[in-house]
């Protein structure tokens, strides 16, 4: 198990082997969205974007996109970048090389079925890999992040989600947040603290000279 998952997820954790985990962008920072789409939560974080004029990055399960295309849909209408985050929640570690591509293919069909696009980006859930997922990197750019807020537990609300964004804010940030609540270890409300905290984060950011950039931008 050591060799199969924990190294090699410590190479790319650690040292950023293979993966995109912070953007050389002068002044620019990176929203990005995991395990929707949620029927409940991710049309109030499309309204805030949309409010705000904020293109983001949206890491959705193909499962869920099947069951609300509609909102798979509405994401790239907006203008905002799709990538995939597994067929279902599940790490990569505790799948075999074959499960994991198969979950991939399943997942950028559904999304091109929808928006007449294959998706190219890719966060493997909790950010764990297997060694074989380094073969992947041809057809996928695998991509991490550089702030994580703990936004999927409830406990300390929006100001625990307010104090650690800000504080950890600086150039080229790969920001990770969550529209769904509904994956192992997370809240079912946490969400709503999280689109709490982004809307009053947003104006702070603007101020401090950021702009908003998706991942291939």
């Amino acid at each position: 198990m050591c060799l199969y998952t924990v190294i090699p997820t410590l190479i790319v954790r650690l040292l950023g082997v293979g993966v995109f985990r912070q953007a050389a962008a002068d002044r620019g920072i990176l929203l990005t969205f995991d395990d929707g789409p949620d029927p409940d939560y991710t049309p109030q974080l499309l309204d805030l974007l949309q409010e705000h004029g904020i293109k983001a990055t949206f890491f959705v399960l193909g499962r869920k996109a099947e069951q609300y295309p509609q909102l798979i849909a509405r994401m790239h209408e907006e203008g905002h970048l799709i990538g995939l985050h597994n067929y279902v929640h599940r790490a990569n570690g505790l799948m075999s090389p074959r499960s994991v591509r198969r979950q991939l293919e399943q997942s950028a069909d559904v999304i091109e079925h929808i928006t007449g696009q294959r998706p190219v980006y890719y966060r493997p859930p909790w950010g764990v890999i297997n060694m074989f997922d380094f073969m992947l990197l041809g057809r996928f750019r695998m991509v991490l992040w550089s702030i994580i807020v703990g936004d999927w537990r409830s406990r300390g609300g929006k100001g625990k989600i307010k104090r650690r964004l800000l504080s950890r804010l600086k150039d080229g940030a790969v920001i990770v947040l969550h529209d769904s609540g509904e994956t192992l270890g997370a809240n079912r409300d946490a969400p709503a603290h999280m689109l709490e905290a982004l809307h009053e984060c947003i104006d702070e950011i603007a101020a401090r000279g950021y702009s908003f950039l998706r991942v291939d931008e």
